[in-house]
């Protein structure tokens, strides 16, 4: 057990210090990154699906400055699947625009549930799927702050989601002692079949995290920390078809 901890830890290290790496490379485009990962041919055997949560008529909740969760939601899911792409993984997008995603209805409340009956449908349908739902925390009192992640009821779900609460809270939340919870009566981590989690970046109701969470700076570092733990879970969870022998080669 210790030996597999130390294994995981070295990986998580190996791919902070790559993603720090791109994360300094503050000028590219992301064509750029896409042509980068195209030419190292790792085969990667899952496709990570990213929910921006929230998005269009459904704004989600409103930070202490009056800017909408669904825009920072957007925000850190696309450079989080910029990041992915970095790392050669494939990525589908339940939303890349300020959207909803509902396909019928015609109250608010029918859209909502249409919204999230189509999330559903969407995870369902992809093959290989892994989930990460980008969400952010509120609360009537502005003291509380720092990241809490969730997880479904499926295989993989418990602990992927320990891995990234440890990992945020080392990187992001020194002293934070939050632990990762079941994603009970979440509609969507209800009823996905794959391996799922949800990510409440941190509280828009506490003044000094709302600020951070604005920044791009910071959205990056949210998104080096879930990049590099989902790349090091995946990698300890399929090491035969992660493709390490062709990463190696190519850079050699």
């Amino acid at each position: 057990m210790a030996v597999m901890k130390n294994y995981r830890k070295r990986c998580l290290y190996a791919y902070v210090l790559v993603i720090s790496l791109f994360i300094g490379l503050a000028t590219l485009a992301d064509r750029t990154v896409t042509a980068l990962a195209e030419t190292i041919p790792v085969y990667r055997s899952n496709t990570i699906v990213i929910d921006p949560g929230h998005g269009g008529e459904d704004g989600g909740a409103s930070s202490c400055t009056g800017v909408l969760e669904s825009k920072i939601n957007l925000d850190i899911s696309l450079r989080l699947q910029n990041l992915l792409h970095f790392l050669g993984y494939e990525t589908k997008m339940i939303r890349q625009t300020d959207t909803s995603v509902y396909t019928q209805g015609n109250t608010i409340a029918e859209k909502k549930i249409s919204d999230l009956k189509e999330r559903v449908r969407m995870v369902n349908e992809t093959a290989n799927a892994l989930l990460v739902s980008i969400h952010q925390n509120q609360f009537s009192e502005g003291k509380y702050r720092g990241a809490q992640v969730f997880y479904a009821a499926t295989k993989g779900s418990n602990a992927l989601a320990a891995q990234l609460q440890e990992q945020l809270i080392q990187y992001l939340n020194p002293g934070s002692r939050r632990t990762s919870k079941p994603a009970e009566g979440i509609y969507l981590m209800k009823h996905i079949h794959c391996t799922g989690v949800l990510v409440e970046c941190g509280f828009l109701s506490n003044p000094e995290e709302e600020a951070l969470l604005r920044t791009p700076e910071y959205q990056k570092q949210i998104c080096c920390v879930l990049a590099a733990t989902l790349a090091s879970y995946l990698e300890n969870e399929n090491p035969e078809a992660h493709g390490e022998a062709s990463l190696s080669g190519s850079l050699g």
